[in-house]
């Protein structure tokens, strides 16, 4: 048999893993998100842990970031995200109202204030069993009515109402009122439901961070404007350097802004796609006189994200245009230095011309007073010969000696000079 990929088994149980809980109503739930960050896997896990042995529940593996357990009393669903996990707890029974006994009740208070991180989502649901379609004016009582949203799901099986705010208790709510659904279909809703709340929340995270660089791209965008005009009007090599300087700056200065707010913004992105997928599978169709849960998204989140995309194409736009201006400043200064560098080699090639006059000047002056010292020499010679008795006459001798020394010294000066350079020419082996 073929070896398995060492993937495998994880890889098929992923698209396994976080299961719908199934739910019969009358059923009241409590949802929780807190935001521990991406190391926080271990303190959202040892808190987990402290409260499955004081139940002497036994701990899933290490590696695990889903569970569910039951407890008797409640039942508690944890998911591990990202950057944040979900504490979800249901409880049985709806007894004094949907929202009058909240399910986090049932948990320890102590363990409840302790869970790691910080809440981002608190959720009151409740899941009931209705006979007939809701009245809308009952329903004022557990939300507001100026912001409640409602419509029928699940192709009529259901209706679910919610008006994302938070409560004198800290918590939002949300009420489904089961009208023809079965135990998996009433899990999966719920779920959907409380996972818009979660990652309308987490994509949300993403408008403070456009707020706060707003302002700094809007500087830096009239700082490059001034730049870019100024480089029209530049004096010298100085005024360049002066602003390639400035926009070396404006550009580290956009790319941290970048490396700070783009996780986020890519974030919110994801998020909210989320959040559109799952209002796309609740498939809502109106009740008359109150807004869809998509009407309401689209009208309150969407022009929050539509501010953060259209930060994050400003903070794109601006590092485009940086890198343009900065081209442009560069490839003036690569010119300037091109002109500086042709003034330097004619000024070198004049250089060397004179060099080589006053090189042939002493060439000449060389050669005389090379001939002059060889011409002594042999004259010197011709009297010794003429003492010892040799028939020489010296001054003939020099007179006649004086061409062929001078003839003589120059072709050797001649050669030396072209040995000299066909060396200095000729390329060096690497």
């Amino acid at each position: 048999m073929t070896a398995d990929h060492p993937l495998r088994a994880a890889l098929t149980n992923e698209v396994h893993a976080r299961p719908f809980v199934p739910l019969r109503p009358p059923m009241r739930i409590t949802h929780i998100a807190m935001l521990s960050g991406e190391s926080g896997f271990a303190a959202d896990r040892a808190h987990l842990d402290l409260l499955l042995d004081a139940y002497n529940r036994p701990r899933p593996a290490a590696e695990v970031n889903h569970v569910f357990q039951d407890f008797g009393v409640f039942r508690l669903k944890w998911e591990r995200h990202t950057e944040f996990c979900t504490w979800t707890v249901f409880v049985d029974g709806t007894a004094g109202g949907p929202f009058a006994a909240p399910a986090i009740a049932a948990l320890p208070a102590d363990w409840v204030a302790a869970l790691p991180g910080s809440r981002l989502v608190a959720v009151h649901a409740a899941v009931e069993r209705a006979g007939a379609p809701s009245a809308v004016d009952e329903l004022a009582r557990y939300f507001d009515p100026e912001f409640m949203a409602g419509s029928a799901v699940a192709g009529g099986g259901a209706e679910a109402w919610t008006d994302f705010r938070i409560h004198d208790d800290g918590f939002g709510r949300i009420l489904v009122r089961d009208l023809a659904l079965k135990p998996r279909q009433a899990g999966r809703l719920v779920q959907r439901l409380l996972e818009i709340e979660t990652y309308r929340m987490m994509a949300l995270l993403a408008l403070p961070v456009a707020r706060e660089v707003s302002p700094t791209i809007s500087a830096a965008d009239r700082e490059l404007v001034a730049i870019t005009q100024a480089m029209h009007d530049l004096a010298g090599p100085g005024d360049e350097r002066r602003l390639l300087g400035k926009l070396t700056g404006l550009a580290a200065e956009i790319e941290r802004v970048t490396a700070q707010s783009s996780y986020r913004f890519g974030a919110a992105r994801a998020y909210h796609a989320l959040v559109e997928r799952r209002i796309g599978e609740l498939r809502e169709q109106r009740i008359e006189g109150v807004q869809t849960i998509a009407e309401f998204m689209e009208r309150r989140l969407a022009p929050a994200l539509r501010t953060c995309a259209a930060t994050a194409e400003r903070l794109e736009a601006i590092a485009e245009r940086l890198s343009r201006a900065s081209n442009l400043l560069r490839s003036r200064v690569d010119i300037a230095l091109e002109a500086q560098n042709q003034e330097l080699l004619a000024s070198m090639d004049r250089r060397a011309r004179i060099q080589l006059r006053l090189q042939a000047t002493v060439e000449g002056l060389s050669v005389a007073a090379i001939s002059y010292y060889v011409v002594g020499l042999i004259g010197y010679a011709a009297k010794a010969l003429e003492k010892s008795g040799v028939p020489v006459h010296p001054e003939t001798a020099t007179g006649i000696a004086i061409p062929i020394v001078v003839a003589a010294v120059w072709v050797l000066v001649r050669r030396v000079r072209r040995h000299v350079s066909e060396t200095a020419e000729a390329p060096r082996a690497p």
